[in-house]
């Protein structure tokens, strides 16, 4: 086919999924001319799976996009049906919310967004190829023959790349919700010689809500009080969707296990592997064989629409056992199927081929973010669409890239386990793989990244604005609380303690050393402040309160983790030659050298935490960091004795 030069930009980005869209607004708001193409503009932030967003890590993934300038926040708030705060009898760190969506809603205003954000321009294309040249990107052919060049591309294919779907025996071509998989743009990566896998993933039957019982189940409403994702969104008290909690029979199990036969995920028809924290209904049933019932979430698609997700009954099954399973459980006798559950393969990059900034190491200017790496999860594909879309900007301009630590955010310990650590499955966001996880709460992602948003210049005046008013709000509410003194004999305390069962005073002491128990809460002690600060600033009191409690009863625990913050942090800034011959370093394990010529890590801590390098692998590396170091400088001082004799 003939081509044609379509277009000159700076950034291209192929897909509008969850990281297309993020890494599309991201690269254009930051001044780089952006060209994002998808296979059909109707699928723009699809959510071709769960309705909802958030849950615990996942949730402070979204709160961190939100500090950094994401849009994925504002999108949830704007679009949520329900919202709750999930884990709320646990410590902060792993509090988290989670939002049910009207995902057409949600569709619909990423749509808006991405139509009129300056220095962007969409279009719907099928991409087939992605034009180097001496390991430089040039540009991407689409099936028509358009040639549009651009020195920097961003891959967000997610689950298209290859994309089969299978229920039953039947097996076809296809993207998810019945889209068209992506099948040119393969043949053109491995040419490039990136390594691809093969994973598997799955979603449950949609119901018609109008054949539901839902007096045979529990409901499953949200929280009374305003909650939100973003930090700019103001507290909106929304009319809730409920959902509803109903479990699997012995009917069920046995329907499962007698239709074994007929499935792909038993019959060998299904090769990829597939998420180990979200499995489908039928393994679950072969893993768990004392179990007698599984939770299952009937939960609402729109407002007003009666087309329910079926949550917790992913299936490849087929479609004539899906509806006898189905209307085994209780409330389902008699459910109809709008749409049946299926399995879909499809292809992924070995994410061990990419630098922390999400570019592929021998191949300049290509990007890759989302499912293509090799992640399951709207979240933590935006996360990674907003760092490609900022560091594809940032390489164009010729900056250092944007690298969070993993001891700065989730989506730093995100990043860092996919390019260092590589994925045999599907990887999920877990708050037991962040190591600083009380340092890195939802609550305080703000705090945390919005300075790093600005740095970069995503975060605008507005937020900025309020983000230093709430610094401000926080500074003088908390020395309000030192300051604030009581005595033992003060009789409004005494008699707080006591109702409390509190051990009373022995001497005097400010009110936030009396807020560090944990039987006291900031409402028990407001009344004794001479004044409240933020008395006169709704909008961010709770938010301030929130901050005063927790440095209150975790400070010593904070202070901890900061210490150990700062001794990771003198390992990990070490960087690594880009030019280091790891195969004639002399003394390294034999694994060790194979796996860091291979992975070639950035970092020090980086390296450490590669399988395969060793210990003493780590102190042959640091002994010659500083072999070299003296190296330069001493060549440094002879360079310069030379200028002085001359």
């Amino acid at each position: 086919m003939l081509e044609y030069l379509a277009g000159k930009y700076d950034v291209i980005v192929i897909g509008t999924g969850h990281a297309g869209c993020e890494a599309a607004l991201a690269a254009a708001r930051l001044g780089g001319r952006t060209l994002v193409l998808t296979i059909s503009w109707d699928n723009v932030g699809l959510m071709p799976c769960n309705p909802a967003v958030g849950g615990p890590a996942k949730g402070h993934l979204v709160r961190e996009i939100d500090a950094l300038g994401g849009e994925m926040g504002l999108a949830i708030d704007h679009s949520c049906l329900q919202v709750r705060m999930l884990n709320t009898g646990k410590g902060p760190a792993v509090r988290a919310l989670r939002a049910q969506a009207d995902k057409k809603q949600y569709q619909r205003y990423m749509t808006r967004v991405l139509e009129n954000q300056q220095n962007l321009a969409v279009r719907q294309a099928m991409v087939e190829s992605v034009k180097v040249k001496d390991g430089r990107v040039q540009g991407v052919v689409t099936q028509t023959g358009a040639f549009f060049a651009a020195p920097v591309v961003v891959l967000t294919t997610g689950t298209y790349l290859r994309g089969r779907i299978i229920i039953g025996d039947l097996a076809y071509p296809g993207g998810p919700n019945g889209y068209f998989p992506a099948t040119g743009i393969v043949g053109s990566l491995q040419s490039l010689g990136i390594r691809l896998g093969r994973f598997k993933t799955g979603t449950p039957a949609r119901v018609d809500g109008r054949t539901v019982d839902f007096s045979k189940m529990v409901e499953q409403p949200g929280d009374p009080h305003p909650l939100n994702f973003s930090f700019l969104s103001p507290p909106l008290t929304r009319e809730q969707v409920s959902c509803w909690l109903t479990y699997t029979t012995a009917e069920t199990h046995r329907i499962i296990r007698e239709s074994l036969p007929r499935s792909p995920l038993f019959s060998g028809v299904i090769a990829g592997t597939g998420p180990r924290y979200c499995p489908s209904i039928e393994t679950k049933v072969v893993r768990f064989p004392d179990k007698q019932g599984h939770q299952i979430f009937i939960e609402p698609e729109g407002r007003g629409l009666q087309e329910m997700y079926v949550q917790g009954m992913s299936t490849s099954l087929p479609e004539d056992v899906q509806i006898a399973m189905l209307r085994s459980v209780a409330g389902l006798e008699n459910v109809r199927i709008v749409r049946p559950g299926y399995a879909i393969e499809y292809d992924y990059i070995d994410p061990t081929q990419l630098k922390l900034s999400l570019e592929l190491r021998e191949v300049a200017g290509l990007f890759t973010a989302g499912q293509i790496n090799g992640t399951s999860g709207y979240e933590e594909a935006a996360a990674q669409g907003l760092i490609a879309g900022i560091n594809a900007v940032r390489l164009v301009q010729g900056q250092e890239p944007l690298i969070l630590k993993r001891s700065d955010a989730y989506i730093g310990v995100l990043i860092d386990d996919l390019v260092t650590k590589g994925v045999e499955e599907p990887y999920r966001m877990l708050t037991s793989r962040a190591e600083y996880r009380l340092l890195l709460r939802q609550d305080n992602a703000d705090l945390r990244l919005t300075e790093k948003g600005r740095m970069v210049g995503l975060v605008d005046d507005r937020r900025y604005q309020r983000f230093q008013t709430k610094l401000a709000l926080i500074g003088r509410e908390k020395a309000a609380w030192e300051e604030a003194l009581v005595t033992p004999g003060h009789s409004g305390v005494r008699a707080l303690l006591a109702v409390k069962g509190s051990a009373l005073l022995t001497k005097g002491g400010s009110l936030f050393e009396l807020l560090r128990r944990p039987e006291i809460s900031w409402h028990d002690l407001a009344p004794f402040l001479p004044e409240s600060i933020t008395a006169q600033q709704d909008s961010l009191l709770s938010e301030v309160r929130e901050q005063i409690e927790i440095m209150a009863k975790f400070e010593g625990y904070l202070q901890k983790q900061k210490a150990q913050v700062d001794r990771f942090n003198k390992l990990e800034s070490r960087r690594l030659p880009a030019d280091l011959d790891y195969l004639s370093l002399r003394g390294l394990s034999t694994e060790g050298r194979e796996k860091l010529a291979c992975r070639r890590p950035e970092f020090l801590g980086q390296a450490a935490r590669m399988s395969g390098v060793s210990p003493a692998d780590l102190s042959l590396l640091m002994v010659y960091l500083e072999q070299r170091r003296r190296a330069k400088a001493a060549k440094k001082k002879e360079e310069e004795d030379g200028h002085k004799r001359k």
